[in-house]
């Protein structure tokens, strides 16, 4: 089955509402609850003092009503005693200010003080409820690192220095990794090494990339820490809630994702991008990649607006139902959100929730029931996977180096560049796996690799082994650049992917804001181009006016039994789709329909204002019809066909 899940923060509210939420979750058919994310403070109100009165029956009524417990260990956020006592396990920012309680997560995650006091709660609660009938899921912490992933305090600085001595060994080959040579910067002992606070100046950028490194090391462990106390007197499967989000960057999950008993993620749309929609079928692609395309959890979604954006959009009506199963047709087996009851006080009181400040006589709570009754509908897809022949490839290690402080253009930015190749696939229909650099390429056809600007030489030999092969792929600017490093690779641009792409670039010439040069036979070009010569490729497109004039724009290569295709400046949608469309050898025209395969099952998804035909025979769960060669999606509906022959 597909579960259908939220979190509920029980704590907030009287125990007559308790009784009552027990009944509107079984209307609702919720089937799976997060409880003690935000708890700490609830079950040990003071130090050594331990109450679990309020969780117990909380967890009672719960089982009672058969409805399973994600629970959480409690530790996102210290209680006021701990860190009044403790000021020292408070996070310091890059330029040396320390941040205080009264938000969330005011704690470093190096600190050892932290980490006993969490570890003692962490014992308590698996000690307590490891081998309740009702516990189905242990929920460590919450969103790690949404706040405090990057600390500057002496007690980061020295774990940072340790982190660093296993790395290189030596200080003599950290110095080679860092380019120490410049301004000076040359390390004697690693005593002398500090976490890259502000200075006067942009700051060494491998410096800044390897404390990226430590720092999602640093809550990694912390991870590890909680789940070895669970697991101890626990057989619970053990997760926490990634953030495959637009705005957050500083957890490399490719190196998490094997830590985890199950895949989860919280996603939320994010209306200050150009596509939130296309953004919530990327992070649901790439969550399933963590999950190694095996079906994943989304932990967070909210039903409505969220509360921390600058302007907090509401959905749509059907909106709720769409963006959900977008979700489930990329590989989602549970269906959770933030929160159950919106709540009457504190930061989020105005996020949404299934019941709003309304009530249940509202539009929202009737949408969640259609939800509800339509995931029932879709059982049978939970446990089935996703068919791509097309991957994407995607680096937190790129995206950190390549959005550092000096650079040629403040413009070019890794996930804007990322989500611009991303929906050019998905507007011509393409299902697309998101795997990590050096990933096995071998099932795919086409793989698009979008401004990897930092890759190893193992991770440039898989994508060029790939195209030698007989595979296509299409590879854009600034890529290939830095070694893992940070070093420029010498020669000319891109660097490690020269011989592959039969180019060489001698000069990126960013373009100023605004700033626009035509292409032959229409399209233009901004934001960047490349000083670019051939080798061994032809020209697809190039620049009509000079300086670049009749300067190759975009180029194809063949290579072994493949082709490689080199997208040189920045193309809007439709060139880049186009450019796209020939490499992947896509036939569907760019449209409002959305159409991913599950397993024996079709998603179609009309995300426009008018009902669409989609050519398909089969029995539509949904609606319960037989569709026997055409179906009618209506304006802003889901169908989701079993594939076979009509009755």
């Amino acid at each position: 089955m597909i579960r259908l899940g939220c979190d509920y923060n029980y704590e907030q509210w009287s125990a007559d509402v308790w009784r009552e939420d027990m009944a509107l979750m079984r209307t609702a058919g919720i089937d799976l609850v997060a409880i003690n994310v935000f708890g700490w403070s609830s079950v040990q109100p003071r130090p050594g003092v331990f109450d679990f009165t309020a969780l117990d029956e909380i967890v009672g009524l719960l089982h009672d009503n058969e409805i399973k417990i994600n629970m959480g260990t409690g530790t996102s956020s210290p209680p006021p005693w701990l860190t009044h006592r403790h000021p020292e396990v408070l996070p310091v920012t890059a330029d040396g200010t320390t941040r205080f309680p009264g938000g969330r997560q005011a704690w470093c995650p190096s600190s050892p003080v932290f980490r006993d006091h969490a570890l003692a709660l962490v014992d308590e609660m698996a000690r307590r409820y490891g081998n309740h009938p009702a516990v189905d899921l242990w929920h460590i912490s919450n969103e790690l690192g949404c706040h405090n992933a990057l600390c500057y305090c002496e007690n980061s600085a020295a774990a940072f220095r340790e982190w660093l001595a296993r790395k290189y060994e030596t200080v003599e080959k950290l110095n080679e990794a860092w380019g120490t040579a410049f301004w000076s910067q040359r390390y004697s002992d690693f005593a002398e090494v500090g976490p890259p606070r502000l200075t006067l100046s942009a700051r060494n950028p491998a410096q800044l990339v390897d404390f990226q490194r430590f720092s999602s090391d640093a809550l990694l462990d912390h991870y590890r820490a909680e789940a070895e106390v669970l697991r101890r007197h626990s057989a619970v499967p053990v997760t926490t809630n990634f953030m495959v989000t637009a705005h957050i960057r500083n957890l490399d999950y490719w190196s998490w994702a094997p830590e985890m008993d199950v895949i989860a993620n919280d996603h939320y749309l994010d209306h200050r991008l150009e596509d939130p929609v296309a953004e919530l079928s990327f992070a649901a692609d790439l969550t399933r990649g963590l999950a190694k395309g095996r079906p994943w959890m989304l932990m967070e979604q909210a039903t409505g607006a969220v509360n921390w954006q600058p302007y907090n959009v509401a959905k749509e009506p059907g909106q709720l139902l769409r963006n959900s199963l977008t979700h489930v047709a990329r590989g989602a087996d549970a269906l959770c959100f933030f929160q159950w009851r919106a709540s009457a006080q504190g930061t989020e009181k105005f996020h949404s929730a299934i019941v709003p400040h309304a009530g249940t006589d509202t539009d929202l709570w009737r949408e969640v029931l259609e939800l509800s009754a339509t995931v029932d509908r879709l059982a049978d897809v939970a446990g089935t996977t996703v068919e791509a022949d097309t991957a994407l490839i995607f680096s937190w290690e790129s995206w950190w180096a390549t959005d550092t402080e000096a650079r040629p253009s403040q413009d070019v930015t890794y996930l804007d560049q990322v989500h611009h190749a991303y929906r050019g696939l998905r507007d011509l229909g393409v299902t697309t796996d998101v795997v990590a650099p050096g990933a096995d390429l071998s099932r795919y056809r086409t793989v698009v690799v979008p401004c990897l600007h930092m890759v190893s030489d193992a991770e440039a030999a898989a994508i060029t082994d790939f195209v030698r092969a007989g595979g296509n792929a299409v590879v854009t600017f600034y890529s290939g650049i830095v070694d893992q490093d940070d070093r420029v690779r010498l020669g000319g641009y891109p660097g490690a992917f020269r011989e592959l792409l039969g180019v060489v670039t001698e000069e990126f010439q960013p373009l100023l804001p605004g700033q626009e040069i035509p292409l032959h036979g229409g399209g233009k070009a901004t934001v960047w181009t490349e000083r670019l010569r051939l080798t061994t490729a032809e020209p697809i497109l190039a620049y009509a006016q000079s300086p670049l004039k009749d300067v190759p724009a975009v180029t194809r290569n063949s290579y072994g039994a493949g082709q490689a295709w080199y997208v040189a400046t920045h193309l809007d949608h439709a060139d880049l789709r186009t450019v796209l469309r020939d490499a992947v050898g896509a036939t569907a025209e760019p449209g409002e329909l959305e159409v991913v395969r599950r397993g024996q099952f079709r998603f179609v998804i009309n995300h426009g204002a008018k009902p669409v035909e989609h050519p398909v025979t089969g029995h539509e769960l949904v609606t319960g019809d037989h569709v026997d060669g055409s179906l009618l999606v209506p304006a802003g509906a889901v169908r989701v066909v079993r594939l076979g022959e009509a009755s």
